[in-house]
C-alpha cells in the first residue's frame, strides 16, 4: 500500500529543517566579517547596535507580524523639537547630528549639544528651562528613534558613504524644512533601497547592506 501524502510530509520535515538550519548557519559564517567579525562577536554588539550573532528569528511571534508588515509605532519624543525654526534660523543637519559625515551612526543630539547655542539663546522658554534643569542633574533626553530596521534583518546602514555620494538628506528624511517634529517620510524598505543604489549606479550586492 503506498504511503499517504501525510506520512510523506511527515517523513520530509526533518531533513527540511536540517537544511534550513545548515543554510543558516553557513550565511552567518559567510557574513561574519573576518577578524571585525570575531571582535563584534566578542563584545556582543556589531557597530550598527544589532546583535553580533547572526539569526534570523524574532523575539516573539508579535515581532515577526509586526515586521513583515512594516507597522511601527509612532515615535513620541522627549520634547517638540522644531526641524522648520531650526533651519529658518541657519542651523546645519550637521550641528545636531554630528556622526553624519564620521561613519554609520548619524548621532541624536544631548543637552549638553543644544546648550551649546541654548545657554545664551531663548533661555525664558520653558522646553530650554527643562533641557537646563536636565543637564544640571546630570540627564539627558530619551529620544526616540524614527528610522530603523528590526535587529533581526542585519541591516547595515551608513550615513557618511550616503553623503559622500551626494545622497541629499531628504531623500530618507523627507523636506526637513517643513517638518517640525521629524517624521516617518518614506518607507525605507529593501524596494527602496535597491531602486535608489540602481538609480545611483551603486552595488546592490547583498553584502552592501546586509551581513
Amino acid at each position: 500500500m503506498p504511503p499517504s501524502r501525510s506520512s510523506l510530509a511527515a517523513r520530509l520535515i526533518l531533513p527540511l529543517a536540517f537544511v534550513v538550519l545548515a543554510a543558516t548557519m553557513a550565511c552567518g559564517v559567510a557574513n561574519s566579517g573576518g577578524l571585525a567579525g570575531v571582535q563584534e562577536r566578542a563584545s556582543g554588539v556589531s557597530r550598527w547596535g544589532t546583535p553580533a550573532v547572526f539569526t534570523p528569528a524574532h523575539a516573539s511571534a508579535g515581532a515577526a507580524i509586526r515586521a513583515f508588515f512594516g507597522l511601527r509605532a509612532e515615535a513620541r519624543q522627549p520634547i517638540d523639537f522644531s526641524h522648520r525654526l531650526h533651519l529658518d534660523m541657519g542651523a546645519a543637519c550637521t550641528d545636531c547630528h554630528a556622526g553624519v559625515e564620521q561613519g554609520p551612526v548619524a548621532g541624536l543630539p544631548s543637552v549638553s549639544t543644544c546648550l551649546i547655542c541654548h545657554s545664551q539663546i531663548a533661555t525664558d522658554r520653558p522646553t530650554i528651562q527643562h533641557i537646563t534643569a536636565l543637564a544640571e542633574q546630570g540627564l539627558d533626553l530619551q529620544w526616540q528613534r524614527v528610522y530603523g530596521w528590526p535587529r533581526e534583518a542585519h541591516v547595515r546602514f551608513e550615513h557618511a558613504p550616503h553623503g559622500r555620494a551626494g545622497v541629499d538628506c531628504a531623500t530618507c528624511h523627507g523636506n526637513l524644512a517643513e517638518q517640525t517634529v521629524a517624521v516617518r517620510a518614506v518607507d525605507m524598505d529593501m524596494a527602496f533601497c535597491v531602486n535608489c543604489h540602481t538609480a545611483r549606479q551603486a552595488s546592490n550586492d547583498c553584502l552592501t547592506c546586509h551581513y
